[in-house]
């Protein structure tokens, strides 16, 4: 058992949520959602039903701590092809998200490929930028359980000079050596530091609502992202994220909403962007 397993599990409805998995005071939402699909995925198996989790919503209604936390799951649906569940993950009687997720078998719903995405190039890993902790991100814990490599074009945002363009891409795994699966698609897809960074937006960017899609199961080895955002409006913005695995086949994807305070210079930069383009 790994430490991602070990905050995945439940026992007695159950789980422990670790301190190694925060990003500032807060347990990182991608964390949340697979301890959620993985309960709905275990409940699924009581059912003889469909384990595998292919779409999945979550709506965060606040943030979840360091702690035990109570997990229940109820089956909405069962059906031939697909099956549906709810899960709620609460702390001291209040909750703190509603995940409804989607199963079906992954196998039958991933081949042929008639059309999909191609990765963005990016440079080896070992070309790229690893995230680590310090300064800003020193309590990002997350960062001492997986390994991030950013591409150099896409991390200026780093070194005080983003791009403003709402685009990052890196490399994700986890730094333990554990490989990639379909339990753990749902955290990779929220790993990332947030889109808003490329616009100097260096805080904590909370997600309001999300929804993801699994497409196959990942083979092993490094994964490949990509998230963008195209509207970052008052305080909220949206982030669209495609994973592709080491064959080089997309096998997640999604978006959510998320609050963010933009700073005065990114505004004057983003309306000179669109003045720009629009010329």
């Amino acid at each position: 058992m790994t430490e991602f397993d070990d905050v995945l599990r439940t026992t007695d409805g159950t789980a422990e949520l670790t301190d190694g998995w925060v990003i500032g005071e807060a347990i990182n939402g991608g964390v949340l959602m697979s301890l959620a699909t993985q309960a709905a995925s275990e409940a699924m198996q009581v059912s003889n039903s469909q384990t595998d989790a292919v779409a999945f919503s979550t709506t965060f209604l606040a943030a979840a701590q360091p702690g035990p936390a109570t997990v229940e799951t109820e089956i909405l649906r069962i059906g031939r092809s697909f099956s549906t569940a709810e899960v709620t993950v609460s702390q001291d009687d209040k909750v703190r998200l509603r995940h409804t997720a989607t199963f079906a078998d992954l196998d039958a719903n991933s081949e042929p490929v008639h059309v999909q995405e191609a990765p963005p190039e990016l440079p080896d890993p070992d070309q790229c930028a690893p995230a680590a902790r310090g300064g800003f991100a020193e309590k990002i814990r997350l960062l001492d359980r997986v390994d991030i490599r950013i591409d150099p074009a896409t991390v200026g945002w780093a070194v005080g000079q983003p791009a403003n363009d709402g685009e990052m891409r890196a490399w994700i795994r986890f730094k333990d050596g554990r490989e990639p699966d379909v339990t753990s698609l749902p955290f990779f897809l929220d790993a990332l530091p947030p889109v808003t960074f490329t616009f100097g937006a260096l805080g904590w960017a909370p997600t309001i609502a999300f929804s993801g899609h699994i497409r196959s199961r990942p083979a092993p080895g490094w994964l490949r992202m990509r998230i963008t955002t195209r509207n970052v409006i008052g305080g909220l913005f949206e982030e669209d994220a495609i994973i592709w695995d080491s064959r080089d086949r997309v096998v997640a994807q999604s978006r959510q909403l998320a609050g963010v305070r933009m700073p005065a210079h990114a505004e004057r930069g983003t309306r000179a962007h669109d003045r720009a383009k629009a010329k």
